[in-house]
C-alpha cells in the first residue's frame, strides 16, 4: 500500500480510498507519469474528454472552468477548439493571483497554439491573469478527481482546492445549482458509492466521463451556498497568498 498522500490526515476514510485508487492505476499500468499524491494522468484521457464533449451542456457552454492538472489537458484543448473561453486556476493556487483566462480568439491572433496554451506552462505564460471577481459566469465546470462514485461523490488529492474554489464561485454568483459539475477519470477510479461520502461542503458531480463513456449521476443532494470561512483551514490561508484578502473583500459589511 502506498503512502496516502501529502495532505493525508484530514479525512482518514478518503485517504484510504485515494491510496487504493493510486495503487490500482499503477498496478494496471494505465497511469501516465507519477500517479500518487496528485490528480492522476491516465491512458484514455483524450477519449474521456471526447465523451464529455458529447453532452448537450458542453455544446451549449461558452465559458468553461477546468482544473489545471495534466489529466484535463485534453478538455482544455477541446474547449479552445470549440471556441470556448477557458478559466483555469494557478496550480495549487500559490501565485498572488488565482486564475488565468484563455480566449481562443486572442490566442489565435497571437499565433499561440491551443495545444501549448492548454498545458500548465502554456496557460501560465499566455493566459490573462484575473481575480475571482473578474471571472465571467461559468457555463460548465470540470474538476479533477482521484476517486469518484456513480452517486456523484468525489475526492481530489486532499488539499480542498476544488471545493474552496466552487464555494467562492457560488458566493459570487458565478456558479448556480444548474451549472454542470463534471470530471474526467479512468474507469478504475470509480469506487463504490459508500467509499466517498458526500459531505455538506462538497459539491456533487453531475457528469463523470471515462475512457469507456459518460456517466450521469442524477445526484439531487443540496449544493453548498458559498464558503464557510470559519471552516477554511489555517494551512490553506498560509499556502494561498490571496485567500485572506479575498475573504476580507467578500465578507466586508457582513454581519459579525
Amino acid at each position: 500500500m502506498a503512502e496516502p498522500g501529502r495532505w493525508a490526515g484530514r479525512s482518514p476514510a478518503k485517504d484510504v480510498i485515494r491510496a487504493e485508487v493510486w495503487d490500482r492505476l499503477v498496478a494496471a499500468g494505465v497511469g501516465i507519469g507519477p500517479v500518487h499524491d496528485m490528480i492522476p494522468t491516465f491512458v484514455g484521457a483524450d477519449l474521456a474528454a471526447w465523451h464529455l464533449a458529447q453532452h448537450p451542456a458542453w455544446a451549449a457552454a461558452k465559458v468553461v472552468k477546468t482544473n489545471p492538472d495534466h489529466a484535463q489537458t485534453p478538455i482544455r484543448i477541446r474547449a479552445l477548439y470549440d471556441g470556448k473561453v477557458v478559466y483555469t486556476p494557478v496550480p495549487y493556487l500559490t501565485a498572488a493571483f488565482p486564475y488565468l483566462r484563455l480566449d481562443p480568439a486572442v490566442l489565435a491572433a497571437d499565433g499561440i497554439s491551443f495545444e501549448l496554451a492548454a498545458t500548465a506552462q502554456g496557460f501560465l505564460q499566455h493566459g490573462q491573469r484575473v481575480e475571482f471577481e473578474e471571472i465571467e459566469p461559468l457555463d460548465f465546470c470540470v474538476v479533477g478527481s482521484v476517486a469518484v462514485s456513480r452517486a456523484g461523490g468525489r475526492t481530489g488529492k486532499g488539499a480542498g482546492f476544488a471545493d474552496l474554489e466552487t464555494g467562492i464561485f457560488r458566493a459570487l454568483g458565478l456558479v448556480t445549482d444548474k451549472t454542470p459539475m463534471a470530471t474526467t477519470v479512468h474507469s478504475l477510479q470509480l469506487v463504490p458509492d459508500e467509499a466517498v461520502v458526500i459531505e455538506s461542503h462538497d459539491t456533487p458531480l453531475d457528469l463523470i466521463a471515462t475512457e469507456q463513456g459518460l456517466i450521469h449521476t442524477h445526484c439531487t443532494l443540496p449544493r453548498p451556498g458559498g464558503v464557510d470561512w470559519p471552516r477554511v483551514r489555517p494551512d490553506q490561508f498560509a499556502a494561498i497568498p490571496f485567500l485572506s484578502a479575498l475573504r476580507d473583500r467578500m465578507t466586508a459589511g457582513a454581519e459579525p
